[in-house]
Order: structure tokens, then sequence, then C-alpha cells
């Protein structure tokens, strides 16, 4: 399993993506070596990208999220219902990139916990400005960069439920699927578990 980057920008790249995740997820399974992997995106376009530069990117994102957790996660991903594979790749993505582990923590839950209902640009900017006095060393990013992070983490949001979508941003309430819960409990993921479990 891959070490957990330090606030990295890689979620610019792309939200869960679940039905791709689901490929991979098998993929990985089968334990491919790099000549079937290189076959499988390119000469069979598995993803359906339009390039293999672009399937060799979204490989590489969705393959480093899942390689942060153990192979039962990646049969969550691939034979899950939508629930189920959906709350799996989340909980791939928290592990994966602080950034979304960290928003889940100090502003989805405290959003929850005063009873607000919606999440807003400046909820977004503020807990920028808070990682950015809070954590050593982060770089200062461009603005685009930081919309582009703030876009993929609210896709992130609706997909797995947290909002109804991306324009208003009302918040719901989630129940985690008891397969995804029960696997990062037996895990001991609580870390992981506390980021998107709601209480």
């Amino acid at each position: 399993m891959r070490s957990l980057p330090i606030y990295s920008t890689e979620i610019t790249a792309g939200s869960l993506k679940v039905t791709e995740s689901r490929v991979i997820a098998g993929l990985l399974l089968d334990k491919v070596d790099h000549a079937a992997w290189k076959s499988a995106l390119v000469k069979e376009n598995v993803l359906q990208t339009r390039s293999p530069q672009t399937a060799y990117r979204l490989a590489q994102l969705i393959r480093n999220r899942l390689e942060t957790m153990p192979p039962d996660l990646w049969k969550l991903v691939r034979d899950g219902n939508k629930l189920v594979a959906t709350h799996a790749c989340l909980a791939a993505t928290v592990k994966r990139n602080a950034i979304v582990a960290d928003f889940f923590r100090f502003v989805v839950h405290e959003q929850f916990r005063l009873y607000e209902d919606k999440l807003t640009n400046r909820d977004w900017i503020d807990f920028i400005y808070d990682c950015q006095c809070r954590v050593p060393n982060l770089p200062q990013w461009r603005e685009n960069t930081i919309i582009r992070m703030r876009s993929s983490v609210f896709q992130i949001l609706e997909q797995a439920g947290y909002i109804d979508n991306t324009v208003s941003r009302k918040l719901r309430y989630v129940y985690i699927a008891d397969e995804v819960l029960q696997f990062l409990c037996e895990n001991k993921e609580q870390t992981v578990l506390h980021c998107i479990q709601l209480k």
C-alpha cells in the first residue's frame, strides 16, 4: 500500500470516478502485469477515454487511491452495489488525500454540529486559509488550483450524498454502507471512519 501524500493537489484530477474505479479495481484484483495493464488501458480502452495519455492519468489517479487500502476494499468497489462502491471509493479517496479528509473533519462535521443547512464558497476559502496557517511548508496554491480543488471536493460530496448538488450544496445526512463500515472497523481505519461517518 502506498503512503499518504500531504495535502496533494492530485484531487484536481477527478472526483470519485466510481465506474472507472470498478474497472481499475478489477485489474488490480486480477494482478495483471504491465503489458496487460497497458493493453487494457490503450488497446481495449476500458476507461473509455479519448486518448492513451488521459487513460494513463486517470488510471494512475484511481490506482493511487485504491492502493492505500487492502484488496478487500477493491472487492467492494468492483462487486458492490452503487452505494457500497461509492462509499468504498470515498474511503480510499479520504485516506489518499489529506485535503478531502480535513475538509470532512473541520468543515462538514462542524456544519452539521452547528445545524447549518449548506456549504458555501466562503467555507472553502476559510478552510484553505486555515490549512495555510496550520500546515507547515504548505505551498501557496494559485487561485485557479484552489478553485479546481473546491470543484472536485464538492463533486465528491455530491456523489457520496453529503450535499444535494454542487449548486445549492444543501447538506444531507449520510449513512455509510454497512459493508464499508465493517471493512473500516475490521481494518482499524478509524481516521477514515471518523471523517466520513456523521454523528
